[in-house]
């Protein structure tokens, strides 16, 4: 929630700004907690309202019905995605692991509601500051404005909205993942990472469902040689930098679609109260309109931890100066160097304006 302030300890495992290689420990205190302190203590008593009227689109019945429980709230409290906020901590580890090996990663909101931005509209890897000053996240100006539009219209109905936000990962080396292993394909580990996030529905690598339409021979990345760099290109994006379960070498492109949110601001979802059985709407819980911009987040979060534990399995060692030795004797064996290797532009998407607006975000 925007007034949720997060206050972050790090407790272990970082010394004087660099990490030791023992776990690292932070601590992430709820500001909101003494508002629920009584409704969830862990002490012996009784609840003082016991929610029985779950929300459809939510984790309550199937949850309720799994575990056995007679209160949504068993549910509800693990099932928010308020746990995405011990992720995004995390993640700030992963994408310090990734800098090093000259890998950055960016998300943005490419639409709400009805609202998108234009096709190759994306952030360079060192915009994210400009996506994190809109108050959507959305890179594009005009698409901003529109979004902006769609959250009060849905504000103003008492509804929600859903949307869908992507993650560039540049400078990544080819040969993360594996066509050898089912569980290690690249894409796979990406998909399953996304779609983990609490509301997303459907995960896409490049232009997947666009390209599902097309014929083959428009529905492909053209490999060519760059003679400067002395390295393979593709001109495109299509396949998202991943082909065979294998990253290329540059550019991943991967977008996570967000389904509205279950809890409205005006109940009017059917439903069934578990105890009665007489048809009802569902109950109420404080809300937002959308957590697309949120979502962005812990998305471009999930995509540094799977590219983080696939470069560690790539290239391994037990200091930052092996890892870096390791990789640059592979990225040799191939015949360029790291900075060769490692390109930061985006072959296929022009530039995109500024966007305007304040800084903030629902979560």
């Amino acid at each position: 929630m925007r007034f949720e302030a997060d206050e972050i300890t790090l407790l272990g495992g970082i010394r004087h700004g660099r990490t030791l290689g023992s776990p690292v420990m932070i601590e992430i205190a709820n500001t909101e907690w003494p508002k629920w302190e009584q409704e969830m203590s862990p002490g012996p008593g009784r609840p003082t309202k016991v929610l029985t009227q779950p929300r459809p689109g939510h984790a309550d019945l199937a949850g309720m019905q799994k575990y056995g429980f007679a209160d949504a709230r068993d549910v509800l409290e693990r099932a928010s995605a308020r746990e995405t906020a011990a992720r995004v901590a995390a993640g700030a580890c992963f994408k310090a692991l990734l800098a090093q090996l000259g890998m950055f990663v960016v998300s943005h909101v490419v639409q709400l509601g009805s609202a998108a931005s234009p096709p190759g509209s994306r952030p360079g890897p060192d915009q994210l500051a400009e996506v994190d000053a809109s108050p959507v996240r959305c890179f594009d100006a005009d698409a901003e404005a529109a979004m902006v539009s769609e959250v009060k219209a849905a504000a103003k109905q008492g509804d929600s909205l859903g949307g869908v936000a992507e993650v560039v990962a540049y400078g990544v080396p080819v040969g993360l993942g594996s066509h050898v292993h089912w569980d290690r394909r690249l894409d796979a580990m990406l998909a399953q990472a996304l779609i983990s996030i609490q509301a997303v529905k459907a995960v896409e690598l490049g232009e997947g469902f666009d390209v599902s339409g097309r014929r083959g021979s428009q529905a492909h990345d053209a490999i060519t040689w760059d003679a400067v760099a002395g390295d393979y290109r593709r001109e495109t994006t299509r396949a998202g930098g991943i082909e065979g379960g294998i990253s290329v070498g540059g550019l991943i492109v991967v977008r996570a679609a967000m389904k509205p949110l279950a809890t409205l601001n005006r109940p009017v979802l059917a439903t069934v109260d578990v105890v009665t059985k007489a048809e009802t709407v569902s109950f109420k819980e404080r809300t937002d309109v959308t957590a697309v911009p949120a979502m962005g987040v812990v998305a471009e979060t999930m995509v540094a931890f799977v590219l983080a534990r696939e470069a560690l399995r790539k290239f391994g060692g037990d200091s930052m100066a092996e890892m870096l030795r390791n990789r640059d004797g592979y990225l040799g064996a191939l015949g360029h160097t790291p900075s060769a290797a490692h390109p930061l532009e985006d072959p296929s998407a022009p530039s995109a304006p500024a966007p305007s607006g304040s800084a903030g975000f629902n979560d």
